[in-house]
């Protein structure tokens, strides 16, 4: 697939969406939070348990994807703080800068992208690699803001508290036992599964508009970097020892690539972690992913 057909048929799609909500939101009063929290303990868990209770993963395989993803994010967080370091740069943009590493738009973006690129086939090993990275970034980020600013932890525990991942062990359990919940219960599921990209689609470009304008600097750039160029380059390296191939090499790679999420601006608001200058990353690591991402996608 050719990088205009990528980006006409795969990246515009996605980005329309995001365009939607950046431009209605503040004029109907959307309210970020209401949509977040309607996603977050409704649709994503119900996507999780779609996805999962009907995908064909083997168990050495799902192990091997596991470690991968683990191995990939552990070093995109070190890259950040080492490229904070050589620039000199104080703990606290240091660990701006793991944060902004580890924690990339694996659902909003990652999901629809894999989906329309690679196909629904894809959405399997996409939706593992959702929930690993959510955990490990999630924990990383959390620590890195406690190493900064000396908080609790216990804000990094409670990501095993997380609906996405309370929905997991009950689609395995399905899958595994071969079972069959009932009509009703996976029809009311399907539906709720089916709205999520759409509705975290728009609940991004809502929460994108009520940003401050982009000031770019060399922190900025650098740190997008990281996210955009270094995380995709490291999973690539890091892809032979553990022997995946076809989409579940494919789709983690992709998946390392999305641009910084929106949370990292939650947590570094919640722990005074530069917010101003994670929230402006976000902003422009999303709208540079416009070219990074249609480049990597019409590559794989």
């Amino acid at each position: 697939m050719g990088i205009f057909s990528v980006f006409v048929n795969v990246i515009a799609p996605v980005f329309a969406l995001v365009a939607i909500g950046y431009l209605v939101g503040p004029r109907l009063g959307l309210e970020p939070r209401t949509l977040t929290r309607y996603a977050y303990y409704l649709l994503v868990p119900a996507f999780v348990f779609n996805v999962m209770s009907t995908a064909q993963i083997e168990v050495g395989l799902a192990a091997r994807m596991l470690l991968y993803m683990l191995a990939v994010v552990v070093a995109s967080g070190l890259l950040g703080y080492g490229v904070a370091r050589i620039m000199r740069r104080p703990p606290a943009t240091a660990g701006a800068f793991v944060l902004i590493a580890v924690f990339g738009n694996v659902g909003n973006f990652g999901l629809p992208l894999v989906e329309f690129r690679f196909g629904p086939e894809a959405l399997a090993p996409a939706t593992f690699y959702f929930l690993v990275i959510s955990m490990a970034a999630f924990a990383i980020g959390v620590a890195a803001a406690n190493w900064v600013k000396g908080g609790s932890l216990t804000a990094a525990l409670a990501v095993a508290k997380t609906p996405a991942l309370l929905a997991l062990p009950p689609a395995l359990l399905v899958n595994w036992l071969d079972l069959a919940p009932p009509l009703a219960l996976t029809r009311a599921i399907a539906l709720l599964a089916a709205a999520m990209v759409p509705t975290m689609l728009i609940t991004l470009g809502v929460q994108l508009s009520a940003a401050r304008e982009i000031k770019l600097d060399r922190d900025v750039l650098a740190a997008s970097a990281v996210k955009l160029l270094g995380a995709p380059a490291l999973a690539l390296f890091l892809i032979r020892p553990f022997g995946l191939e076809g989409l579940a090499r494919s789709t983690g790679i992709v998946q390392a690539a999305m641009p910084a999420a929106v949370l990292t601006s939650i947590i570094a608001l919640e722990y005074d972690l530069l917010p101003d200058f994670v929230t402006t990353t976000v902003l422009f690591s999303t709208l540079a992913s416009v070219v990074t991402l249609t480049v990597l996608l019409a590559v794989f």
